[in-house]
């Protein structure tokens, strides 16, 4: 007893070995830097709420609701866990209840058959059975840990694609209202236009002014009005892809435009240690590799033998006047081994392939991990370095009215051509455009480096150089 009780501690799977993971002491962007370690399970704050948009809030929970990819997750997450039920099963004993009504004739030319027994009689049988395989070697448990592993995993991957939705939405409204304010301003821009049109149309009639000059001020009109039109575009399809989002139909779904103000988010970057440890695609790469090294013992266990316990009884008669008497009563109770002796390399080449799947998944989890850093340092230099051009952006679009200005009082004076207040309304625009590019590229680096750390986190661990980072933002 004592034999089998520690036999049935046994387990063939191999120690797990994480990968190393090439790592810095601190963010080269900025702040400090230890290890991620998976930590997923921590509660996630609604960090689109940070944006400040109330509309935004309400369109989160339809994705939530609606979106087909989310709800495939979670199918693929109730199908892990049942998997997971099913190798559990296997380390309990199997009942099974069996019974039987027959009438038999048996052929009058079966070898040994007595001449003086009935060729009809009646067969029936009441009966029981338990069966229950020792797990000498582990392999049920290790099924059962890489079971569960692969249901953890798929948990990762719900929560997962659940970021990744949110954080798509958040990221395409963010563009969607950003198409609004490059329309307001075109709109303005083509009224503008349109009045430098009547303008010069004027001074020609009253033969101040060439042709040229209506000429080059109906051609700044119609491609005003073009890039309008190719912004309108360019907004639907955001629209429809909102919708898509949302898992409704994009005939039916509209957002009305109008000019949104959507702040910058405070970001506690100084915590990464914290914040990358809950990206729940980490936290899953890790456990499909411990599933994967569980499932190096499974394969291993298959060298030693099987061993089942079993036991059966119940009554059997050929009529029911005695079917349930002590007579009729039968029982077999024993052990059953079984051990393959030769398989032509079969077991070998499972082992193999379970250490292969091994390797590949936390060769995975290292690229996933090494993917975290880039993702967020990238997040940080978009943001450092897109707030420093959107500050001179702003005062080169200051520069850039005051030239227009200067350049159309002139015109009127007639001391320059109109070519001057060609190049300066371009440039004006140009710079306009590209101010609330420049806003536009800052919020959708913040929602990248949200998605980067795994989604929320908690203010109180903010340290020095998130302030910092937090008041350079406001500045």
């Amino acid at each position: 007893m004592a034999l089998t009780l520690a036999l049935g501690a046994c387990s063939l799977a191999p120690p797990l070995k994480t990968p190393d993971i090439p790592s810095a002491d601190a963010y080269k962007e900025l702040g400090p830097w230890t290890q991620a370690q998976p930590a997923d399970r921590l509660p996630r704050d609604s960090w689109w709420t940070l944006y400040g948009n109330a509309e935004l809030d309400g369109l989160q929970k339809k994705v939530i609701a609606g979106n087909p990819t989310l709800a495939a997750a979670l199918a693929n997450y109730a199908q892990a866990r049942a998997l997971a039920s099913q190798a559990r099963a296997g380390l309990f004993p199997t009942l099974g209840l069996s019974a039987g009504v027959q009438r038999n004739r048996d052929s009058l030319d079966r070898p040994l058959r007595l001449p003086t027994g009935p060729a009809y009689y009646d067969t029936n049988s009441l009966g029981g059975s338990v069966s229950y395989e020792l797990d000498l070697w582990g392999q049920i448990r290790n099924e059962v840990a890489a079971g569960e592993a692969n249901a953890a995993a798929s948990s990762a991957d719900l929560e997962n694609a659940r970021l990744s939705l949110i954080a798509q939405l958040v990221d395409d409204y963010i563009q969607l209202r950003s198409l609004d304010r490059d329309s307001s301003i075109l709109d303005e821009t083509v009224k503008a236009y349109a009045r430098a049109v009547s303008l010069t149309q004027q001074r020609h009639d009253a033969g101040i002014a060439p042709g040229l000059d209506v000429s080059q001020a109906q051609t700044q009109l119609n491609a005003a009005r073009s890039q309008s039109a190719q912004t309108l575009a360019q907004r639907a399809l955001m629209e429809h892809a909102i919708a898509a989002l949302l898992g409704v139909s994009a005939s039916t779904f509209s957002i009305k435009a109008e000019i949104v103000d959507i702040k910058l988010p405070q970001i506690p970057t100084g915590v990464p240690a914290t914040l990358l440890q809950r990206r729940p695609d980490i936290a899953g790469a890790q456990r499909r590799m411990i599933a994967a090294n569980a499932n190096i013992g499974v394969a291993r266990a298959a060298y030693f033998p099987s061993l089942t316990l079993g036991a059966q009884a119940g009554f059997e008669s050929q009529a029911f006047s005695n079917w349930l008497s002590a007579p009729s009563a039968f029982w077999a109770v024993g052990p059953n081994a079984l051990l393959s002796v030769f398989d032509g390399g079969l077991r070998r080449a499972q082992v193999a392939q379970a250490r292969a799947e091994f390797d590949a998944s936390a060769a995975n989890y290292r690229g996933i991990v090494v993917g975290a850093f880039q993702q967020v340092e990238d997040s940080l230099a978009a943001l450092n370095h897109y707030h420093d051009a959107a500050v001179d952006e702003k005062v080169a679009v200051d520069a850039a009215q005051r030239t227009l200005d200067f350049s159309m009082a002139l015109y009127k004076q007639g001391a320059t051509d109109y070519l001057t207040v060609v190049t300066s309304q371009t440039a004006l625009l140009q710079t306009q455009l590209q101010a609330l590019n420049l806003d536009t590229l800052q919020l959708t680096a913040s929602v990248n480096l949200i998605r980067a750390l795994g989604g929320g986190w908690e203010d109180s661990g903010r340290a020095q150089s998130g302030e910092a980072m937090s008041a350079k933002q406001r500045g």
